[in-house]
């Protein structure tokens, strides 16, 4: 990466909100910023940079990620949509890991591992509803299941 790119990020990151906003609509032309968080611009328009810079995916990249993504990626994947609607299963919220996924959090210095299961969650062997439930049994006090478990 050119020296002058580097530099021109590095001055976008002490930038105002509005000279990122006018930065990304040079750098996304036609399009509005679609947020007033300063990281997220800053963010956006350093990769659009790169990309201008470096070159984006090849094509055959560009391919191959999208077979991916057809095949292992069940949030977003349609197929894994339709098969979930078809057998009669609710919509899973997508802020949740896949079933089988283990949730790590440290709290007060010991590691806490919550089991995703297809319905509900395991913690030190006993099955329970939601995160929630986990939050209060190991706190004593009510928490939100996601926010403690930072999902």
């Amino acid at each position: 990466m050119a020296d002058t790119l580097v530099s021109r990020i590095k001055a976008l990151k002490e930038a105002s909100l509005e000279e990122l906003r006018n930065a990304y609509q040079e750098h996304f032309p036609g399009t509005k910023a679609a947020s007033s968080n300063r990281t997220y611009l800053w963010r956006r328009i350093a990769h659009k940079a790169q990309e201008l810079e470096e070159g984006g995916l090849s094509s055959s990249a560009l391919k191959k990620l999208h077979v991916l993504m057809a095949d292992y990626d069940p949030v977003n994947n349609l197929a894994f949509k339709l098969q979930a609607a078809h057998s009669g299963s609710s919509r899973r919220d997508r802020r949740l890991p896949l079933p089988g996924t283990l949730i790590t959090k440290q709290y007060k210095g010991t590691t806490i591992q919550v089991k995703t299961l297809e319905k509900g969650f395991e913690y030190e062997g006993k099955i329970y509803k939601s995160l929630t439930a986990i939050a209060k049994e190991i706190t004593g006090a009510h928490w939100n299941g996601y926010l403690f478990f930072d999902l």
